[in-house]
């Protein structure tokens, strides 16, 4: 398994392609006027309580209040509220917390009006970004995230990732971490930290300490609202959050960038810093490595996965819809449900994916192809949820109903990543069609598989928008399938086509596909 990271640059925002084994599994873009991240905390005064919700409306300079509900308030608010008074006021310079009074936890179900009052000054932290006409969705409950730890102001758990499944790992990490802890600081032990030593964790404790220690000297004579602590850039958090020992390659398209990049690579990872790389070519790097036609097969409405099989993604206001479809899967194998199993693992797969990739959130509805036996949907649901270990967003997935559907909820604090991959018809044709690339790479795979069963003189017909894009240029998509497989593709345009269909014909005129 190897992971490699491009970080691509241009004067408005920065794009963050992650591939795993050379397969696109992560998209991200960073605009520079997104001033509401998942991660800042800002300063800023409470609107107005709204008791029918249990919540709190805040103004945190979004054109839209943020929403604060009683449950994302955490047990230690009224201690947050009297050390932001006493740090604003100028009357508490000692930020460690160590001799700081905790005041009485709040009721578990209580009401918001007990806790907080308008005009108040709190703390608070982004957990959602504004997506669509909601404002941002924010916590008071703190944290700030480290590479290893996760430290928590006002409290004094240490709570350790469920995906340390060593007993005696939790134990010594919970004994390291608790030995070095600050007093009034909680902290969360993150997966990475599985195996590390007491002086790495300490390094990133002090890390996050002194970060802490910046954002309260902001806190005195601030104006409301403004943000007093940022998330590290996005290429920086990815880097934090994913970046392991499979890692092969961080490709970089912009110096200053890049050597922000190497400088917390070599704080997090010194032995890995030579793996981060300035890209500097004339060929956009994104085309370089082909990431370019990935973005473009992958985001359409229609997706293509391995063996024929594919899916079509449908968008709601409520929930995501996907279909799994067999393709030219339905023939292969011995009986129908074998074939179910195999298309619907398959599929699973890029479901999984896809959910990453386009940072789908809310609920989604899989339709997977029926199978009969109890045993063949445990196995699907059993993979599904292996594929899906991996993903760092908040996820739950129900067993497969007696319909064949699965149900997914994914945690959604983004707008959806979501790309046009359809262009404007040619030739004054009104709406849409799919770009021409995502055709030509369904071409290209059944024409791989019939040069593997050794079929020679073929000739492909298709519709003249797609003949074109083969046959133009040099060298043309046409030459390029000639130096791979030796063998020549006489491409006969035929107006009668739809846009997306094509067929093969052997040198004696028959169908072949």
């Amino acid at each position: 398994m190897s992971y490699e990271l491009f970080i691509r640059s241009s004067s408005q925002e920065v794009d963050f392609a992650l591939l795993k084994d050379g397969k696109l599994l992560e998209l991200h873009k960073e605009e520079e006027d997104n001033k509401f991240s998942v991660g800042d905390v800002f300063i800023a005064k409470i609107r107005k309580t709204v008791p029918g919700l249990n919540a709190a409306f805040v103004n945190v300079g979004y054109e839209k209040d943020a929403f604060l509900h009683y449950h994302d308030l955490g047990p230690k608010v009224t201690s947050l509220l009297k050390f932001v008074k006493r740090v604003s006021t100028g009357k508490l310079k000692d930020y460690s917390l160590k001799d700081f009074p905790f005041e009485k936890e709040i009721d578990k179900n209580g009401g918001i009006n007990n806790a907080l009052k308008s005009n108040q000054s709190i703390l608070v932290q982004i957990v959602k970004e504004p997506i669509s006409t909601k404002g941002p969705r924010i916590s008071s409950e703190l944290s700030i995230a480290g590479r290893y730890i996760v430290l928590v102001p006002f409290s004094d758990r240490v709570s350790i990732s469920q995906k340390i499944e060593s007993k005696d790992e939790k134990e010594r990490l919970k004994r390291l971490v608790t030995s070095i802890k600050p007093k009034g600081f909680g902290v969360i032990i993150r997966t990475v930290a599985e195996g590390k030593k007491v002086a790495e964790l300490d390094g990133d404790l002090q890390n996050l300490m002194d970060r802490w220690t910046a954002m309260c000297k902001k806190l005195r004579g601030a104006h409301h609202p403004s943000k007093v602590l940022s998330e590290l850039n996005r290429g920086a958090s990815i880097i934090r959050d994913v970046f392991n020992d499979d890692f092969s390659a961080i490709h970089i398209d912009d110096e200053t960038l890049y050597l922000q990049i190497k400088d917390y690579v070599q704080q997090i990872a010194p032995d890995k810093e030579n793996i981060v790389k300035l890209y500097d070519s004339k060929v956009p790097m994104y085309e370089k490595f082909g990431i370019e036609r990935q973005i473009k097969t992958s985001f359409g409405k229609t997706v293509s996965s391995s063996r024929g099989t594919y899916l079509v993604v449908e968008h709601t206001e409520a929930m995501h819809v996907i279909d799994v479809n067999s393709g030219n899967r339905s023939n292969k194998s011995k009986n129908q449900e074998d074939t179910a199993l195999e298309v619907n693992l398959i599929a699973a797969t890029e479901v999984a994916r896809q959910l990453r990739l386009r940072d789908m959130g809310g609920i989604i509805v899989v339709d997977f192809i029926d199978m009969g036996h109890a045993k063949n949907r445990k196995k699907l649901y059993d993979h599904l949820r292996d594929e899906m270990k991996t993903d760092r967003a908040k996820h739950k997935i129900l067993p497969p109903s007696k319909f064949g559907l699965i149900q997914i909820t994914r945690q959604r604090v983004r707008p959806e990543m979501n790309i046009k991959t359809a262009e404007e018809a040619p030739g004054g044709e009104n709406g849409e069609i799919e770009a021409p690339i995502v055709v030509v790479n369904k071409i290209t795979e059944d024409l791989k598989k019939l040069f593997n069963k050794n079929h020679k003189k073929m000739t492909l017909n298709t519709h003249p928008f797609i003949a074109a894009f083969l046959i133009k240029g040099f060298p043309s998509v046409r030459t390029k399938w000639f130096m791979e497989h030796k063998k020549w593709v006489k491409i006969q345009p035929r107006d009668a086509y739809t846009y997306l269909e094509y067929h093969f014909y052997d040198k004696d005129g028959e169908m072949i596909k």
